[in-house]
């Protein structure tokens, strides 16, 4: 009887020990997992916020940078047409020009060269084959007397006067100027115009001519008046073009 009683004492002695050892082990060893997750979302939603930050940051820049090609489009579109406007006027004679080119002067004969007194008359028709010559020979823009030519100028004789767009050239020495493409091919229209019949032919109407040597710097003024232009009408659409 004795010995039941101390096998069940040690039996539940055994179990009581048991769960105290079990009890202790949970109170040392906490859950690990749960906190372990909480962090790793804390992390994972940190690097999610960085992320989106880095995102956002990019996007602003990328619509920065659009805008600015935006902006740099729509400048160098009207750059161009800035630049389309001026050859036009340029072309059309409405702007001053300046390059290399030759400067000729038509003045009167001494007057020891003359056995009487004359009147001095320049010739309409002798200074249109002048002009048909510098063309020929390479001119690019020219002036006579300060009067631009262009595709519309005439040059012709009123009243017994010879105009150029509609002003008289009756004041002597006539500056004609001339501009060119490259000093070379100034230096080969003096070289041309030093033997050029047409203005041996002033020699006629007690004029002479004087070719200057080439420049490096000539500058032919605007076309003072302005151009019109007519029999041009607008184009209309077709019915089928919005």
């Amino acid at each position: 009887m004795g010995k039941k009683k101390t096998l069940s004492f040690t039996f539940i002695t055994m179990i009581i020990g048991l769960m105290l050892a079990v009890q202790f082990r949970s109170v040392q060893t906490p859950e690990v997992r749960d906190t372990r997750d909480t962090w790793q979302l804390r992390e994972d939603l940190n690097e999610e916020m960085e992320l989106k930050a880095r995102l956002i940051k990019e996007i602003r820049a990328n619509e920065q940078k659009l805008a600015e090609y935006e902006t740099e489009r729509k400048q160098g579109q009207e750059q161009a047409l800035k630049n389309t406007l001026n050859e036009l006027k340029e072309q059309a004679g409405l702007t001053d020009v300046t390059g290399p080119g030759v400067t000729i002067q038509i003045s009167k004969l001494d007057d020891e060269l003359l056995l009487d007194h004359v009147d001095y008359t320049l010739s309409p028709d002798l200074l249109r084959r002048l002009l048909n010559e510098l063309n020929m020979y390479g001119a690019k823009n020219v002036s006579i007397g300060g009067q631009r030519v262009i595709n519309t100028t005439v040059i012709r004789e009123i009243a017994g006067e010879t105009k150029i767009n509609g002003r008289s050239l009756k004041n002597f020495p006539l500056e004609i100027r001339v501009i060119t493409e490259t000093f070379e091919d100034a230096q080969e229209l003096y070289n041309r115009m030093l033997v050029s019949k047409a203005a041996e032919e002033f020699f006629i109407d007690n004029l002479k001519v004087n070719v200057l040597d080439p420049e490096m710097s000539v500058t032919v003024p605007a076309y003072e008046d302005s151009i019109r232009i007519r029999n041009i009408e607008s184009v209309k659409a077709d019915k089928g073009e919005s």
